[in-house]
């Protein structure tokens, strides 16, 4: 059988193969066609291709350059797939986090070995910590100076593993497609993850007869996540949920990946269940809906807080009882009864034991056990949970959130609030500390339009994961609440929003300080604030933009915050707006470390309104006062 070389002016869509005993692929054509002869950095470029992937977010460097000169090719002969060029490693993969968050996609970056790999480390943590499907592409030394210490090389494959989910170092460049096909496979199946091909240079220079591996079609020995709940733990859970009076639904960053929120809303409706989501679980639920609670943990809502603590069912989907939202694990949901909902088995009774454990995708379960309560006719019974939404409303009403108004500067909540209110379907990305917190609090995101690094806590992330975002979609709103020490992480990237005319705004919280850093020294160090005032050094943000070539304006003043966060969205192009904040603004409520969820600082209780609504005991249907804690007539516990 003869062989050739696939040439620049072919497509890669157009390329066809013929099925093997060794590949059996689907052929993209009815005639028999005969393996082309190709380089591994084609073979590996044509694969991401067939597997969906529009745009790749990287850098270039000595040991990845035959993959990018393959790139150069393809781009040339077909307009292929974009390459987003930043100006830092860290960037790519940020950027590729922040399209997977976005879409739901897996996200793809390369970088080079050696330093360009290395820079790589901080983005594949963050992925790995949130669950985000990605496949990072590394270049290596050439096989025969792998462990020489040859230039730029090192062991990256040794470096991550603790912080992937899966990892290849191809050694044959016939590998390739088997290896980008299980790649895919393993990122967004189960418990998404990033996953790490590292390509010497050499196997990637190294021509063979290709043949491709169709998307879908691999199948691990070993690796089968469970997606179906178990039957009989779902009819468990049912039982629990029925005999419950204080339910509470506990959703995290699974139910985003799942996406679960209309099974959610269905579950919270049928049986009137309050629901509090994490920091990664933010836009799982409408949080204006009645039963919204807003997040829980740390800096979470009172009332979430409180309803955590004094629950008599816990209902976890998609969470990982994480201690920022524990806090005192023992003390934790102390008086309820836990069905935990996941897909990866080991999160399952690891920090919490749970009455009813299922293991499975969040959504599957969720249609599986809501179809049960259909077929069933299992729903609430009239006042099953009246009592507890009473509480959990007085709560609502005697501690919401506050946004301060100081006669003398502007507040970040003041801030947060107003763009939301002028951009309320935005995709918003955040960089870390109080800024994030603040956002966490008075943003209202639908799913997957809040994207924030949770787990790890990664400054720098805001800004690359909302180019990330903007990339994935172009026609949307995408704003980067950041911090002024967050901020310059990664601001070098604002070249690549200018060069690609990448239409995001970044709103700088700026108070001068590492604000969440500020706050804690403060708090628990004697107000000996070491190291964490970020004045002097701060760059001009108006002349730092125009340097790039973009807009940048800066506001001190309550009078201009409405006007300027207008003129920055009407911008047909990538703004910074400075805003100038109240240098010593606490976020508030908190959650000391070592104490319980009810055991919140900073609260600030409100007086009942006199026009609240009266609440009807539930034993006696007796009509009492909002601020009563006992019905009047016959003593039963509102």
């Amino acid at each position: 059988m003869r062989s050739q070389s696939v040439s620049a002016g072919e497509s890669l869509s157009q390329i066809s193969f013929p099925q093997t005993e060794n590949h059996k692929q689907s052929r993209t054509s009815s005639q028999p066609v005969v393996p082309k002869r190709a380089s591994g950095g084609f073979a590996l470029l044509d694969s991401l291709h067939r597997h969906g992937v529009d745009y790749i977010f990287g850098y270039p460097g000595g040991a990845i350059l035959p993959i990018y000169d393959d790139l150069y090719k393809v781009q040339e002969a077909t307009g292929g797939m974009k390459h987003i060029l930043v100006r830092h490693e860290q960037g790519a993969v940020h950027a590729a986090d922040g399209y997977a968050r976005a879409t739901g996609k897996v996200g793809v970056c390369f970088g080079t070995s050696g330093p360009g790999a290395t820079n790589l480390v901080t983005g594949i943590a963050t992925a790995y910590m949130d669950s985000i499907p990605m496949v990072v592409v590394t270049g290596q030394v050439a096989r025969p100076s792998i462990g020489t210490d040859a230039f730029q090389e090192t062991d990256i494959y040794g470096i991550t593993l603790p912080i992937v989910k899966h990892s290849y170092v191809v050694r044959d460049p016939k590998d390739m497609a088997r290896i980008v096909a299980e790649a895919f496979h393993i990122a967004s199946t189960g418990r998404p993850g990033p996953v790490l091909i590292d390509v010497p240079k050499d196997v990637a220079l190294e021509e063979f007869d290709y043949v491709p591996v169709k998307p879908g079609s691999v199948k691990l020995r070993g690796y089968r996540p469970t997606v179906k709940g178990n039957p009989r733990q779902i009819n468990a859970a049912i039982q629990l949920i029925t005999e419950s009076r204080r339910p509470l639904l506990y959703v995290g960053g699974g139910a985003i990946a799942a996406s679960a929120h209309e099974e959610i809303k269905q579950l919270a409706e049928l049986f009137n269940i309050p629901v509090t989501t994490t920091l990664m679980g933010i836009g799982a639920f409408d949080e204006h809906h009645p039963l919204a609670l807003g997040m829980l943990g740390m800096h979470g809502t009172a009332y979430a807080n409180f309803a955590v603590s004094d629950c008599d069912l816990l209902i976890c989907v998609g969470a990982r009882f994480d201690d920022r939202v524990t806090g005192k694990l023992d003390e934790f949901a102390s008086r309820a009864k836990v069905i935990h909902i996941d897909i990866d088995p080991a999160e399952v009774g690891k920090n919490r034991i749970p009455e009813v454990p299922i293991v499975g995708d969040v959504r599957n379960v969720l249609v599986d056990l809501l179809r049960r309560c259909k077929e069933a006719g299992v729903k609430a019974t009239p006042n099953q949970n009246q009592e507890w939404l009473n509480l959990v409303n007085r709560w609502r009403e005697e501690y919401p959130l506050i946004v301060p108004h100081h006669p003398d500067s502007i507040s970040p909540q003041e801030v947060i609030v107003e763009v939301s209110h002028q951009a309320p379907h935005a995709f918003y990305t955040t960089d870390v500390g109080q800024h994030q917190m603040w956002a966490a609090q008075f943003l209202k995101n639908g799913p997957r339009r809040w994207i924030s690094s949770a787990g790890l806590g990664t400054m720098g992330f805001g800004l690359p994961a909302a180019m990330g975002a903007k990339v994935a979609f172009p026609d949307e709103e995408v704003i980067c609440i950041s911090g002024d020490a967050s901020f310059q992480m990664c601001l070098q990237e604002l070249g690549t929003l200018a060069q690609y005319g990448i239409n995001v705004k970044t709103i700088i919280i700026n108070n001068g300080w590492q604000g969440m850093v500020r706050q804690w020294q403060q708090a628990f160090y004697g107000e000996r604030y070491s190291c964490s005032n970020m004045e002097v050094g701060m760059p001009n943000v108006e002349l730092l933009a125009k340097a790039y070539g973009i807009k940048g304006m800066i506001i001190r003043d309550r009078s201009e915050l409405k006007n300027a966060i207008a003129e920055m969205l009407a911008h047909k192009g990538p703004v910074i707006l400075n805003v100038h904040v109240t240098r010593d603004e606490n976020c508030y409520p908190m959650v000391v470390p070592g104490k319980s969820n009810a055991q919140m600082v900073g609260l600030q209780k409100q007086a009942p309104k006199a026009a609240a609504e009266p609440v009807y005991c539930s034993h006696c249907n007796a009509k009492n006062a909002p601020t009563h804690n006992f019905c009047a007539e016959c003593g039963t516990k509102l």
